[in-house]
């Protein structure tokens, strides 16, 4: 038994090491590739490092590059990830970071376009899905994810309105810097980014379903075998059809659970009917698993 744990522990952690390596190269190709070229400015601290690079460009003797930029500014995030969430999820996101800047760094920019709306689009989905891609395999790629987790955990509220702040400084100092168009260029970026990583990202989209089942214990053991849900059990149902008695299973998980959901039925009961919805809010107790 260790060592099959041992073997899922090490199998997760060359996932997470491949998954910051895929990051930083699609961050890359969006920061090299098309935001550049098209003055298109990202949101969170990677805007903000874009925007460091460009003021001290007009108005420094030394340029700071995105890449340093990026770097330098995480390093106190990464301390307080470290002091406040945990330090596996400390060391992945300060690989991740690293990666980024470094390739950042080290791609060699290949300009296909300075077409602003083009750049907006392609460089906003490019890094969503890297984005949603790492968030999905429990990886953070640092800035205001780590502000967010901490503020989260301390007042049960979250960051929401300090991001939407922050981003709408950033397309405004876009505004500034290169025009108010490329304002509203980097504003759909943003967009295109934020839909990408939801698409992406399914953890934290949630999904109410309702399992009709003949064999509700067989159910009920078997999914939360494969996940950690609470069932709530409505007896004394009836088909219509055959009037043969019936049990309804209500439950409520994330998309990202639902592969695991349809093993669950498929091994304990076949013939079960089942419908999922997806619900926009949970109020209660939700269960949710936490970076370390």
């Amino acid at each position: 038994m260790d060592d099959i744990h041992k073997m899922i522990k090490r199998h997760q952690t060359l996932t997470k090491l491949s998954t910051s390596f895929i990051y930083a190269v699609l961050v890359s190709i969006a920061m090299n590739f098309f935001w550049t070229p098209g003055h298109i400015y990202s949101s969170g601290v990677t805007g903000f490092a874009q925007l460091l690079m460009t003021v001290s460009q007009r108005y420094m003797s030394i340029t700071i590059s995105v890449a340093v930029g990026l770097f330098i500014l995480n390093v106190p995030l990464l301390l307080l990830a470290w002091k406040q969430i945990g330090h596996q999820f400390a060391i992945f996101t300060f690989l991740s970071v690293f990666l980024a800047s470094i390739m950042i760094k080290t791609l060699h920019p290949l300009v296909l376009t300075d077409d602003p709306l083009i750049c907006a689009i392609f460089g906003g989905a490019v890094n969503g899905f890297g984005t949603g891609l790492a968030l999905k395999n429990q990886i953070s790629t640092g800035g205001l994810d780590i502000l967010g987790i901490v503020i989260q955990r301390k007042t049960g509220k979250s960051i929401g309105t300090i991001n939407i702040s922050f981003n709408a400084f950033i397309i405004i100092s876009a505004g500034f810097m290169y025009g108010w168009p490329y304002a509203f260029y980097s504003a759909i970026g943003l967009i295109v980014n934020a839909k990408v990583m939801d698409m992406t990202y399914t953890r934290q989209q949630r999904m109410e379903v309702m399992i009709i089942t003949s064999v509700p214990k067989t159910v009920i053991g078997s999914v939360q075998n494969h996940m950690r849900r609470g069932i709530t059990i409505v007896h004394h149902a009836e088909g219509a059809y055959n009037h043969k008695p019936k049990t309804v299973l209500l439950t409520v998980i994330s998309r990202y659970e639902k592969p695991e959901l349809d093993a669950a039925l498929s091994e304990s009961d076949p013939d079960a009917f089942a419908v999922a919805v997806d619900v926009d809010e949970v109020f209660g107790h939700f269960y949710e698993t936490k970076p370390k």
